[in-house]
């Protein structure tokens, strides 16, 4: 007992709760990997392509949005547990109210607005992704199977001879991609197990080449289940799907070496399926070509399952 005669002793576990709560928090806050420059991309990697600051805005907006709504959840929460607790001196129940229109009008109309505005963005940035009016500088198929990825440059390189549009290991890819294809491409190819190895780094799976500063379209088919192409620091994936072919472009914009994987769970070794990406000089690239012709490597190895009829039908009525 206190000594004024209340009994104050249940609000101390109550506030030490709350301190452990609050400093449990603070901890979770601070003891990650990032620093304060990191802090403003909300974990996610520096961007390496000239489209992927759209993405990171995105990305930026939709948490913004998130934090305000469970700010004000949590407050209104914090605010009734706090406010509203039942009184130890009165017993009789509070007052009851059966609704409350502009209550209720509010938490229906809210939503609402919140989520046109997320679709807004949402819809204007993926048309803006997808866009392929603009032809590219150069064409890359990817191939996934089960466990690993395939490469197809799709250009002409001296020393290979071919055509990539009449090509039948390219059989699967539709006319609309292929009518942005060099003529007369030859091409050249690689290929890679889980077990290949970036020589430079060490890093497990192939290593796709790509020039700075290019456009580089990605035709992606798969061989056999469903896999997902995601180069990470280009903040960019989509699903390689066997029988429906997609297609993004982007255009990288710092040289390195950056990893990629599947996103999508496709089977026992899905946790092997990855590669890597190498951004190179333009004068670079050419040179990676011509060694792939050295190796033998020219053509280009199957791109996967052909599109079914079905599939053929629903993108001659969309175009």
């Amino acid at each position: 007992m206190s000594p004024n005669g209340s009994d104050r002793s249940p609000r101390r576990p109550m506030r030490r709760k709350l301190l452990q709560a609050m400093t449990a928090g603070l901890v979770l806050a601070t003891a990650t990997g990032c620093t304060y420059k990191d802090f403003p991309r909300l974990g996610m990697p520096t961007p390496t392509t000239e489209e992927a600051p759209r993405i990171l805005s995105l990305w930026q907006g939709s948490w913004a949005a998130a934090l305000a709504v469970g700010v004000l959840v949590w407050g209104l929460i914090l605010w009734s547990a706090m406010f509203h607790r039942r009184s130890r001196t009165k017993v009789e129940v509070p007052p009851q109210t059966r609704y409350n229109m502009p209550i209720e009008a509010l938490y229906t109309v809210v939503p609402i607005i919140i989520i046109s505005v997320l679709f807004y963005f949402t819809a204007r940035d993926e048309s803006k992704l997808l866009d392929l009016s603009k032809k590219p500088d150069l064409t890359v198929n990817v191939v996934g199977f089960q466990w690993s990825w395939g490469f197809n440059y799709i250009e002409n390189v001296p020393g290979s001879t071919g055509n990539a549009k009449t090509d039948a290991n390219l059989d699967a890819i539709p006319d609309r991609f292929k009518k942005d294809f060099p003529v007369d491409a030859g091409g050249v190819y690689d290929v890679g197990t889980p077990g290949t190895r970036n020589p430079q780094t060490g890093n497990p799976g192939p290593t796709l080449w790509l020039p700075e500063g290019k456009t580089v379209r990605f035709v992606l088919t798969s061989r056999d289940v469903i896999h997902s192409f995601w180069v990470v620091p280009f903040l960019m994936k989509q699903d390689v799907i066997p029988g429906h072919t997609n297609a993004f472009q982007v255009t990288p914009n710092r040289q390195g070496t950056f990893l990629g994987k599947c996103a999508e769970l496709c089977g026992v070794d899905h946790s092997r399926m990855l590669f890597n990406v190498k951004v190179v000089s333009p004068e670079r690239y050419e040179q990676h070509l011509k060694d792939l012709v050295k190796k033998g490597q020219t053509g280009y190895i199957p791109a996967g399952i052909a599109q079914t009829s079905h599939e053929k039908n629903r993108e001659t009525n969309n175009l």
